[in-house]
This record gives structure tokens, C-alpha cells and sequence, in this order.
């Protein structure tokens, strides 16, 4: 990351609503500091899989030329397969905007041109390629140990499953009476537009 005056437009995310958001948010001070101008902070609840996020919607539909996209890590934007991560990374650098990751080397501030920028460009590519290998392998190691623990469970009689948050489904069913559309309902009540399907889905 450069410490020139840029907007930067930081992306949180969490997988679940168990989860905490507040030790993400240490990073927009850590930007400010930087030098960042700080033009929007979106956050997100759901899967790293799915690109329908709406605050990761609202992130790319706000994006100027030369904003720079912050988060923590490289699989808070995306744990999707390498082809759909690759497409949201070409829909953020299409706005004319660029991701930038914390401990994961950014080459794109050295100043080059001609072949040497050819041979960056390259590099970064390379990079962002296997991060992006990395958090996806990461994301399927994880499923699999989970339903390995998950049978495990089950063959001693202790699995229960996900208990469902009653107070959240009330919330959506609201809103879904009150003519709010899925993508409106899952902002408002902090759940993924899935949910809300799903939840619509049961009541009709």
C-alpha cells in the first residue's frame, strides 16, 4: 500500500453472525494513518464463497478511478473458485480502482516503465493468483474437516445441527410483509440475500 493521499474503500467481513466485526475495524485507523482518505466502510456477514454480498455489491458500485480496496486479508473479499475471483478482482480494476492487501506484497507503488512495468505487472498478477489459490484451498480444508467432525459427531449421537436464530427470522418475515425486496431485507436485517430467499421461500 502507498501512503499518498488516495481514497480507500475498506471491505469487513465475517462468515457468520456468532462472529465479531470490531477486530476488522482496527484496520481503518491503521489506513488513516497511512495517509488514506477513508471514502467508505462496507461490511458483510456471509459466506466468502458467494459475490452477491450487498455490501460488497455497494463497494464495486461506489468505486472511482484510483480508489484503492483495503481489507484484512485476501479471503475477506473472496474465497470463491479461482475463475470467480479472478472475475470480481477484474470487475474492482475495470472501476480503475486496485485491491491492496496487508502482508501481502503490493508491487504496484514502484515506480517503472516499459519492460521493468511489464515485469511488475507480472509479478503482481502472480501473486494475487496464488493468494487467491491459497484462500480457496484454505476454504475447502476447512469444509472438509468440519464434515469430518460433523460425522464424527453424528456416529457418537452428539451432532444437533445449526440451532436457528428465531429473532433474525421474524425480522426478514417482517420486512418480507412490508413489500421490502430480498436485497433491501438482507441490508436491513444483516443477513446474506440466501437467507432471505430461503426464509420468503418457507413462508409462501
Amino acid at each position: 500500500m502507498e501512503a499518498a493521499t488516495k481514497a480507500a474503500r475498506i471491505y469487513l467481513r465475517v462468515s457468520t453472525e456468532q462472529q465479531d466485526l470490531e477486530r476488522q475495524r482496527d484496520i481503518v485507523e491503521e489506513v488513516r494513518k497511512l495517509g488514506y482518505y477513508i471514502a467508505g466502510v462496507y461490511e458483510d456477514t456471509g459466506s466468502g464463497t458467494r459475490h452477491d454480498r450487498p455490501g460488497l455489491q455497494r463497494l464495486i458500485a461506489d468505486l472511482q478511478p484510483g480508489d484503492v480496496v483495503i481489507a484484512e486479508k485476501i479471503d475477506r473479499i473472496t474465497r470463491a473458485p479461482l475463475d470467480e475471483a479472478e472475475a470480481l478482482i477484474k470487475a474492482i480494476e475495470q472501476k480503475g480502482a486496485r485491491l491492496a492487501i496487508p502482508g501481502l506484497m503490493d508491487l504496484s507503488d514502484i515506480e517503472a516503465e516499459g519492460m521493468a512495468k511489464i515485469v511488475l505487472d507480472g509479478m503482481q498478477a502472480m501473486l494475487l493468483k496464488i493468494a487467491l489459490h491459497m484462500s480457496r484451498d484454505d476454504y475447502e480444508t476447512r469444509r472438509q474437516r468440519q464434515a469430518q467432525g460433523i460425522e464424527k459427531a453424528k456416529q457418537k449421537g452428539a451432532y444437533q445441527g445449526r440451532k436457528p436464530d428465531l429473532e433474525k427470522r421474524k425480522r426478514v418475515a417482517a420486512c418480507l410483509e412490508k413489500g421490502m425486496g430480498i436485497r433491501e431485507t438482507s441490508r436491513v436485517v444483516g443477513v446474506s440475500p440466501t437467507t432471505v430467499q430461503r426464509i420468503r421461500n418457507e413462508h409462501q
